[in-house]
């Protein structure tokens, strides 16, 4: 059983940070991609970051130098750093990882957090 619990969010002026937390916790063997996702009303989910366990990074082009996610594997936790913030970054963001269980090690399945919510004003 893995569950992931996302942090961090809130409410934000535009250009303002705001820097998310996930914690992944559960019998995990093992963590692969991890990733930061958002919705917004009215919207599909899309990619906004990812991180592979080795540390390479993708963005979204939205969000390209605006933010950085990064992970503690140590700790089995990523972190999303977000500055500048827009209004258009408003929505609930969540956390996305591929684990492995302690009792099938070369099994990974996919999980999801419950989201923290971002708000921007303007």
């Amino acid at each position: 059983q893995v569950q992931l619990v996302e942090s961090g969010g809130g409410l934000v002026q535009a250009g303002g940070s705001l820097r998310l937390s996930c914690a992944a916790s559960g019998s995990i063997f093992s963590i692969n991609a991890m990733a930061w996702y958002r919705q917004a009303p009215g919207k599909q989910r899309e990619l906004v970051a990812a991180i592979t366990k080795g540390g390479i990074t993708n963005y979204a082009a939205s969000v390209k130098g605006r933010s950085t996610i990064s992970r503690d594997n140590a700790k089995n936790t990523v972190y999303l750093q977000m500055d500048s913030l827009k209004p258009e970054d408003t929505a609930v963001y969540s956390c996305n990882a591929d684990c492995s269980l302690e009792y099938r090690r070369s099994w990974y399945r996919n999980y999801w957090g419950q989201g923290t919510q971002v708000t921007v004003s303007s």
